[in-house]
């Protein structure tokens, strides 16, 4: 074979050897996608907010990923955690009415419960995070501006301890990831090249407002341990701590509650006829949702401060389903007392 030849010949051969790792590559993730797509879950929420002037109806839009075989959800707190309705569709289009479970907002962590599970979703095999390493590629799948089971690639580019990357969600563990992650992925599931779900898609950080390459996902050992590991109850209770001077503007006999915001449609709050605030009030510098009522107590609690709402959440959560608790709130200068349910 002439010098020419053999040129030629290690030319091809290096064209080819180039080329088939980027094909076998792009192989394994097309077989991924077919296999794990069936378990991602495009979410419809609608809610109640309080504005300048008054409430007001909004729409949210997410992902999620159902885990288990009798239809539960993971999915990001931001997009469901107070919402009056829950819509889940899968990949057939079938729509199927979510309650909300178990909620941490300080995690971006939500657990939803399907009415039924939808025809062809199939639950997603949970991975180990903690063996997930920076350069790890994976894959990131939702409804990023509403485009159900959009797929996109990346890499895992950093890992974060809780209350060190994003102190508005300061129990979370992150990875940090250079799949793109837009508005609607929120939610949905990151999984490794196993076929695992490793992470739950939080936000991404933008100052353009598109996706830059710094997407965040809270990390599975992150959802395990507030979702599936502790019985902290979701009751429905959201709203702002009145303490010392904000007490004596609202006349808190004990000196300190939870005046409540929006109470979300069916919760256990609303079951059991606690009542928000309808008005958006300036005091002291503050922003507050105003003339709802202030829970002073529940389940034998006494709200003195933010620390106390989880105690109550894991003191219900420990309860029986349907077992009683009782609340105490200011309404209108009034202390009357409430009784709900354990969900």
């Amino acid at each position: 074979m002439s010098m020419g030849g053999r040129f030629a010949l290690s030319l091809l051969i290096a064209v080819v050897l180039a080329w088939l790792p980027a094909r076998v590559e792009a192989q394994d993730a097309e077989e991924l996608f077919r296999k794990v797509n069936p378990s991602v879950l495009v979410i419809r929420a609608k809610g109640r907010d309080v504005g300048p002037r008054g409430l007001f109806t909004f729409s949210e839009i997410g992902s999620g990923v159902l885990i288990s075989a009798d239809g539960k959800v993971m999915t990001a707190a931001h997009v469901v955690h107070a919402m009056d309705e829950i819509l889940v569709e899968s990949i057939g289009g079938e729509m199927v009415p979510a309650r909300v479970v178990a909620s941490e907002p300080a995690a971006d962590l939500s657990l939803l419960q399907l009415a039924r599970v939808p025809k062809g979703a199939r639950p997603a095999p949970i991975g180990d995070s903690d063996r997930v390493h920076v350069g790890q590629q994976v894959l990131v799948i939702g409804a990023p501006y509403g485009l159900s089971h959009s797929f996109s690639a990346g890499w895992i580019s950093a890992k974060w301890l809780p209350n060190t990357a994003y102190r508005a969600m300061p129990l979370a563990e992150f990875f940090q990831t250079t799949a793109t992650i837009n508005t609607g992925n929120s939610g949905g599931p990151m999984f490794n090249m196993a076929g695992e779900v490793i992470g739950v898609v939080s936000h991404n950080i933008s100052k353009s407002g598109g996706s830059e390459g710094l997407g965040f996902v809270v990390t599975m050992k992150s959802a395990r341990y507030f979702l599936m590991e502790r019985e902290w109850a979701w009751i429905g209770l959201e709203g702002t701590v009145v303490s010392d001077e904000l007490a004596e503007i609202f006349n808190v006999p004990t000196g300190s509650g939870l005046l409540v915001s929006v109470v979300p449609m069916r919760s256990p709050a609303w079951d059991m006829g606690i009542l928000g605030g309808d008005r958006i009030a300036t005091i002291r510098g503050q922003d507050l949702v105003v003339r709802g009522d202030i829970v002073l107590s529940m389940a034998g609690i006494a709200i003195k401060s933010d620390a106390d709402l989880p105690k109550i959440r894991e003191k219900i959560g420990a309860m029986k389903t349907g077992e009683p608790f009782k609340a105490s709130v200011l309404r209108a200068g009034r202390v009357i007392e409430l009784t709900g349910k354990a969900p």
